[in-house]
Order: structure tokens, then C-alpha cells, then sequence
């Protein structure tokens, strides 16, 4: 699933489209339309531009010149490719905009699982889905964190508290397995045994895998070659080695996904 690193990095690629005149829209799944239809959206794009972009958590805006945002999510398999002129549509494309001066932006989204809609105010979107701080904002700082652990039920994995979008908004299963890594926390400690260095370890670790990973462009298709070499991602799946020790990883199922971790460098009830 695209997480913050990843819609990040398609927020960045979306500059290249940045006050193009949108000549026309062509959607494929009107399945994956919210609060608007087929008809509104092309009403509220065709004949305006992009001129801004903004991101919350796995969210992204696309400010239009008209007022109001396009906003995208993108499910377990979307993307975002910007198009050169005469490119060939990608495969799995959901919404296509063409540009008036040639090129356009491509949306695909191979299981239909993401979102397309339009809103006024981003502040209100955010709101109204009762999303939680985004990671990488200032104001989810150390203290905010440890509010939220302590508003927790005290036997909720750590892992669960990272992906629940109402808590903190952008951090899903791959990377909630690296922040822990990182942390040396084992996912399933409990929230009420962590101790304050450890809640302080995580959050710290939250904000360097985040940044680490955009400032590598390591979006989901190139998590081995672009991460930093002490990474988990790097070797995320079945077989694969600690890159601390080089014990085999260990799996486990929370919320029905997933997740790994090295019982050596994350034993359960570890203490720094």
C-alpha cells in the first residue's frame, strides 16, 4: 500500500503539471468516485489548472485554480504518473487528465481500492475522516506521541497505535515494521509496558524512516535498491536476514496483515 513516503513522492511529481490547462478527464471507475460524479468532476477540472498540492498522511490535494482540491487516495496499489506528450496510457489507469499543451497525469490503481473525490478545504476533509496528525508535521512532536500512547488501552500493540490513521496519519503496515526495527521495539509490546524511553525511540525513529525514505525516492518499487543498507525493508520477506545480525526474520499477523521483525534485535518485553 502507498504510505506517506510514497504519496509524498507523487505530491512532488505532480509539480510537473502545475498550471497546464486540463483539457480533458477520462475515467474508467466511477467505483472509486466519493461525494462527486462522473459528470462533476469534469466539470470542476476541464478548462482549469493545478497550482498547488498539499498532503496528509496517505492523502493527497491537488489545488485547483478555481478554488478547491482534487483529492486522491490510493488504496493497496495506486500510483500517480505524470505523462509525457504522446505517452502511452499505463496499464491498470483509473483517471486519466489530459493536458491542453500535450502530456497529461495518470491515476491507476490496480484492485480498485483507492478513492478520487473533490473538496473545498482540506482542513475540513481532514476532519470530517477524523485522520490523526500526520507523521511528518511539527505538531506530532514527542509529547503529542506520548498523549497518544497514554490514551491507549494499555494491552494495544505499539504496531496497531502506529497504523490506526486516526492516531497518526500516513504510517501503514511496511513502515510501521520499520520504524520498530529501527527502535529495536518488538510490534506486539504492549503500550502500557513500554517504557518512556522506549515511546521516545519510536516517535524519533517515526520521523527518520519517514525522511529517510522520501529523501532516497524510495517509492514501493524500489524499496531494496534506494533504502539505506541497515534497513528492514530492504530484505522484508519470507527468508529474508536481519541486516543488524543476520537472523532469519520472523513473521507474525496483526489485523490480518503481515508483519516481520527480528526476535533477536526485538524480543518481546525488551527493556534498554
Amino acid at each position: 500500500m502507498p504510505e506517506l513516503p510514497d504519496v509524498e513522492l507523487f505530491r512532488r511529481r505532480s509539480r510537473a503539471v502545475f498550471h497546464r490547462r486540463i483539457a480533458r478527464v477520462a475515467l474508467d471507475a466511477p467505483r472509486l468516485l466519493e461525494s462527486v460524479s462522473r459528470a462533476g468532476l469534469a466539470r470542476a477540472l476541464e478548462g482549469s489548472r493545478f497550482v498547488s498540492s498539499r498532503r496528509h498522511g496517505k492523502h493527497l490535494f491537488l489545488g485547483l485554480e478555481r478554488n478547491g482540491w482534487l483529492a486522491l487516495h490510493f488504496g493497496m496499489t495506486g500510483t500517480l504518473v505524470p505523462l509525457a506528450t504522446g505517452a502511452k496510457k499505463p496499464q491498470y489507469t483509473r483517471l486519466r487528465i489530459d493536458f491542453g499543451d500535450g502530456g497529461g497525469l495518470a491515476y491507476t490503481s490496480v484492485r480498485l481500492l483507492g478513492r478520487i473525490g473533490l473538496t473545498d478545504d482540506v482542513r475540513t476533509f481532514v476532519a470530517e475522516r477524523r485522520l490523526g496528525p500526520d507523521a511528518l508535521d511539527r505538531r506530532f512532536d514527542r509529547r503529542a506521541f506520548e498523549r497518544i500512547i497514554a490514551g491507549r488501552n494499555a494491552a494495544t500493540p505499539i504496531k496497531a497505535v502506529l497504523m490506526d490513521q486516526s492516531l497518526v496519519a500516513g504510517i501503514g503496515n511496511i513502515y510501521a515494521d520499520e520504524i520498530l526495527f529501527q527502535a529495536r521495539v518488538h510490534p506486539l509490546t504492549s503500550v502500557g509496558r513500554m517504557t518512556s524511553a522506549q515511546v521516545r525511540a519510536v516517535h524519533r525513529s517515526a520521523g527518520r524512516v519517514l525522511k529517510a525514505a522520501i529523501e532516497c525516492r524510495a517509492d514501493s518499487e524500489h524499496l531494496a535498491q534506494r533504502l539505506p543498507r541497515g534497513f528492514l525493508l530492504r530484505v522484508r520477506s519470507p527468508g529474508g536476514r536481519c541486516p543488524r545480525c543476520r537472523q532469519r526474520l520472523a513473521t507474525f499477523k496483526l489485523a490480518g496483515r503481515t508483519g516481520y521483525y527480528c526476535w533477536r534485535c526485538q524480543p518481546l518485553g525488551r527493556r534498554p
